[in-house]
């Protein structure tokens, strides 16, 4: 019998599934732009087609960690920048389980910004969301990667003199095979990028723009947007890098000009993710490492007996 028998079941199944009974209302200061990720995500899983029992969502640290809380799924609540190498390992060892990554501007691009790069690098089949809200929300304002110069904050009280970071061409010059950019104040989007982002074969980054309303109220509501895909007066093929990464450069810069634009930014389809290459190389067997664990009757290999002895 598998120990995943769950996965690739056939059935309805309703949003309301992923509501978890222990702690079903958030706790979010309101207005806070993580309730709209965390509706998003709830309403996109049931398009895409998974269950709860089918589904693991790993967190970081900080107001965005609390989405595990919050979302009935198996979950992991790691430590502060480290949601993606547990993410990861989840997904090698049981490639058919959906793994989904979530953490805030200063999780994901600050400390845990070595993770980032070398997952999209590696091209791992997950999905990272970033909650972007420009603040260390949980730790009370402090300055983050993504705070616009000039940021006043308790850590830069006259003002940040550093330059922002641009997630999306990170994200890009990094390896990752689908980016974009939503925001809390666009549910309709939000949605349709997550499934999209959860169905797509390789890593996915999508930027999410999460209004905090007590700690950076600079950023406002991140409204009026702008969806580049709907828009005449953005045209560029999301397929080809150099016009991604031209439209990338001009939505981060615009972003702290007073427009923000959001949408899908590139797309590439045919890349094999990084546990596809490596059972190509007949390096990860086809069957999930985790069966193993459930089977009695495996005889496990020491990993020194796999290689071959230098000679």
């Amino acid at each position: 019998m598998s120990a995943f028998t769950a996965i690739d079941e056939e059935r309805e199944i309703d949003r309301e599934e992923f509501t978890p009974g222990l702690e079903p209302q958030p706790t979010w200061c309101p207005g806070c732009g993580d309730f709209g990720v965390l509706k998003a995500l709830k309403q996109a899983m049931p398009e895409v087609g998974r269950t709860p029992d089918e589904t693991l969502l790993v967190t970081g640290i900080g107001c965005s960690g609390k989405l595990s809380s919050y979302f009935e799924s198996y979950g992991f609540h790691s430590i502060h920048g480290r949601a993606l190498p547990v993410a990861r390992a989840a997904k090698l060892a049981n490639p058919g389980l959906e793994v989904i990554a979530a953490g805030g501007d200063g999780d994901g691009y600050g400390i845990g910004g070595n993770h980032f790069v070398h997952t999209a690098r590696e091209n791992h089949d997950l999905t990272y969301i970033v909650f972007n809200n420009e603040v260390f929300g949980l730790t009370k304002g402090q300055t983050s990667p993504t705070s616009p110069k000039g940021h006043e904050s308790k850590t830069q009280p006259h003002g940040s003199a550093k330059d922002p970071l641009r997630p999306l061409s990170m994200g890009l010059s990094a390896g990752a095979s689908y980016i974009a950019r939503t925001a809390a104040v666009n549910p309709n989007q939000a949605r349709d990028i997550l499934v999209e982002a959860v169905e797509h074969d390789g890593f996915a980054h999508v930027d999410f723009l999460t209004q905090c309303p007590t700690w950076n109220k600079d950023a406002k509501q991140y409204v009026p947007y702008v969806d580049v895909q709907e828009s005449d007066e953005y045209e560029f093929d999301v397929h080809d890098r150099r016009e991604a990464a031209e439209m990338m450069y001009e939505t981060e810069s615009a972003l702290y000009e007073g427009t923000v634009l959001t949408g899908r930014y590139y797309v590439e389809e045919d890349r094999r993710s990084y546990g596809e290459e490596k059972r190509s190389l007949n390096d990860m067997p086809d069957e999930p490492l985790a069966e193993r664990y459930f089977d009695d009757d495996h005889e496990w290999e020491r990993s020194a007996d796999m290689l071959d002895r230098h000679k």
